[in-house]
């Protein structure tokens, strides 16, 4: 059945980095519940607790990818520049939808003007549901 609870703890991203935080029916939920199948993601927090602006961005791999240290373009949903101490809230109307071997995939780089990124620390918060 669907299981209401937290798909992963906070996940913090330092640096310029691009990392793969959930594939489903992989990776375990938070708190021990089992292993994500059909996961609903609804949204995700990303706070930048850096000391400069960075840009974020979010992917969603289909189940064929494997290299998930490159963001795609053609993969992303957001991309955006995050102040220091600043957050940003990526929420859909209607929950998307992810399958066997889908990845959510996070990235930090440095913005489009004014820093080079270095020394960015994100944490990212998943928001959704899974099937267990």
């Amino acid at each position: 059945g669907l299981k209401r609870t937290k798909l992963l703890g906070i996940q913090a991203v330092t640096g310029i980095n691009t990392v793969g935080i959930l594939t489903v029916g992989t990776t375990p939920t938070a708190g021990g519940v089992g292993i994500a199948s059909t996961t609903y993601l609804r949204g995700v927090v990303m706070h930048n607790t850096g000391l400069n602006t960075c840009t974020s961005s979010l992917y969603v791999y289909p189940s064929g990818v494997s290299d998930v240290t490159v963001g795609q373009t053609a993969y992303r949903l957001s991309r955006v520049d995050i102040a220091a101490n600043e957050t940003f809230f990526f929420e859909m109307n209607y929950p998307l939808v992810l399958v066997d071997q889908e990845k959510i995939v996070v990235e930090v780089t440095a913005p489009e003007a004014g820093g080079t990124g270095i020394g960015s620390a994100v944490n990212f918060q998943i928001l959704g549901d899974t099937d267990i």
